[in-house]
């Protein structure tokens, strides 16, 4: 059977798990794109009976809320009933789109109320759209299957389980297998172990079992995990030999050890979760013990504003002619005042608007991203090299319309830095600068990083995100002052490198030296950025590496 035959079969065993009744899986991620496949998979949950929402839904619609019109027609209050009023299960469409707020309040009703289920259909083309990470967290399944659906693929028939899933019971060790294995792929979130060990228990109800057994322990894996995974299991030294355990401590070998999975089964459930990573995100994931470094990186910071962006609930103001009113919110604070407004003053017909519930727009807008490229120009960066970090500047800009970046070129070599190219998004103007960099001389990389710091302090104030990509072979030998000292020079380094740190501007070091270099490591460590080693990369694979790093 093929691997993407597999997946449709997990597939349709996740669609009769989510029929399963009380077995509070809180629903499942659906990812993807809108097609006959897409609707084949929806039809097996038609029990479930699912409204659908989408991203833009109000809090009245979402909670209840006044009914404005029905109000003002009335001249009494009128509410509208809250979506969840009822046993309600939703159906989340375009769910990549669901903003952070929507996001946080349906997780907010999936804790408050185990009654409820939420199915989330995850449309995102890339890897970067997704749904929110709090909404997925608390939705047990993910249902994403691999090619083309099999020709005569049918959903198993949903129908009333043998046993009530609440009522199967699972051993101590069982629920420890679940919390280890999570542990060992890095799952931080206790949700996790918790859904699986429901999954477990709506398989064994599913089976006619009153009890979980290996199989049920399996299934939770292979449809909990591998979407949550952040690391691979981290692989045992095969040259050290484990410690002999203690002869007179019974009691210390039956507890066994925190860092390892105690049961049999736990070595052949981790391979069958690390099976079923997706191939796109085994290559992304850090080996256990391994730093990911600084995220957040890969996208202008987020501001508040009254003209343009994603909308943002409306405030109490005054009209002041920059902010926008918004109407609806206006009328609506407005409403429940009409009928005492309009005993006051008789004579005025139409509606009675104060200052007081003037309600005005906001947005929040996504600033522009800096990418300050800090080269070292020096002798002891070959030119080859310096060649490969110039047409990896070039591929970058030529991203920068699409990215909404910008790019800053600083060089250092002989006694100090020079800012080459100020921020720009002209390709022409990068290539001229580019191609009369010179090469040779000392390695400043002090005063390189203090350029940078310099011109990141300066674009923040303009409104950009600035991003420090630091490229050297790490042998710095000048001292800030100018002199060839290589202790004094490395001190400065580090110095500088914590300034930037505590201005928290984010930053990426990229090792271009033929074996890595050690200082580079602890220098990525005081600036609290990712360290690549890219010793044979030319421009393409650096790009690569440099958009992989900031996009994480």
């Amino acid at each position: 059977m093929s691997h993407e035959s597999d997946s449709w079969d997990r597939a349709a065993l996740a669609l009769r798990l989510l029929t399963v009744e009380n077995a509070d899986l809180g629903g499942a991620v659906i990812r993807m794109r809108a097609s006959p496949a897409r609707d084949h998979v929806l039809a097996a949950l038609r029990g479930l009976k699912l409204r659908k929402i989408h991203p833009t839904i109000s809090d009245d619609q979402l909670f209840g809320g006044l009914d404005l019109a029905a109000t003002l027609e009335s001249s009494h209050l009128v509410e509208n009933t809250s979506f969840f009023d009822d046993k309600t299960n939703a159906l989340l469409v375009m769910a990549e789109r669901c903003g952070t707020g929507l996001a946080a309040k349906l997780a907010q009703i999936l804790d408050r109320d185990a009654g409820h289920m939420l199915i989330a259909l995850d449309e995102g083309a890339e890897a970067d759209e997704h749904a929110p990470p709090a909404l997925a967290d608390r939705l047990a399944l993910h249902i994403e299957p691999e090619g083309r659906m099999p020709e005569g693929w049918q959903p198993a028939p949903a129908g009333t389980s043998a046993l009530d899933p609440r009522h199967v019971t699972v051993s101590a060790g069982d629920i420890q297998t679940l919390a280890e294995i999570a542990a060992v792929f890095g799952i931080d979130s206790l949700r996790a172990p918790l859904l699986a060990l429901r999954v477990a228990r709506a398989h064994a109800a599913l089976n006619g079992r009153d009890k979980v057994t290996d199989s049920d322990l399996n299934v939770a894996a292979e449809l909990t995990y591998p979407h949550r995974a952040t690391r691979l299991p981290q692989e045992p030294d095969a040259a050290e030999d484990p410690p002999a355990p203690p002869e007179d401590s019974p009691e210390d070998d039956a507890a066994g050890d925190s860092d390892t999975l105690s049961l049999p089964e736990g070595d052949m459930l981790v391979e069958a979760v690390k099976a079923l990573l997706p191939p796109d995100l085994l290559a992304g994931l850090a080996p256990a013990g391994t730093s990911r470094g600084a995220s957040g990186a890969g996208a202008g910071q987020k501001r508040k504003g009254n003209r343009r962006g994603r909308p943002l609930p409306s405030r109490p103001g005054r009209l002041d002619g920059r902010a926008r009113i918004d109407l609806v919110a206006t009328l609506r604070a407005a409403a429940p005042w009409q009928p005492l407004r309009q005993r006051a003053v008789p004579t005025r017909t139409g509606l009675h608007i104060r200052p007081s519930d003037i309600r005005l727009k906001r947005y929040q807008e996504q600033s522009d991203r800096l990418l300050i490229f800090t080269v070292d120009a020096s002798g002891s960066a070959a030119m080859s090299r310096l060649n490969e970090a110039k047409g990896a500047v070039e591929l970058l800009l030529a991203q920068a319309y699409a990215a909404r970046d910008h790019v800053a070129l600083v060089a250092f070599r002989g006694e100090g830095a020079e800012l080459l190219l100020p921020p720009t998004r002209s390709l022409v103007q990068t290539k001229r600068r580019l191609a009369s960099l010179p090469g040779g001389g000392g390695t400043p990389l002090a005063a390189g990083l203090q350029q940078a710091a310099l011109l990141a302090q300066q674009s923040r104030s303009k409104g950009l995100t600035p991003t420090v990509v630091v490229l050297t072979d790490g042998r710095a030998n000048i001292a800030l002052d100018g002199t060839p000292d290589r202790t004094a020079a490395q001190a400065d380094s580090e110095q500088m490198a914590q300034i930037i740190q505590t201005q928290n501007i984010a930053a990426l070091v990229i090792d271009m030296s033929k074996r890595p270099q050690e200082p580079l490591r602890a220098l990525s460590a005081r600036l609290g950025a990712p360290y690549l080693a890219l010793p044979r990369a030319d421009a393409e694979r650096l790009t690569g590496a440099v958009n992989a790093a900031l996009d994480a």
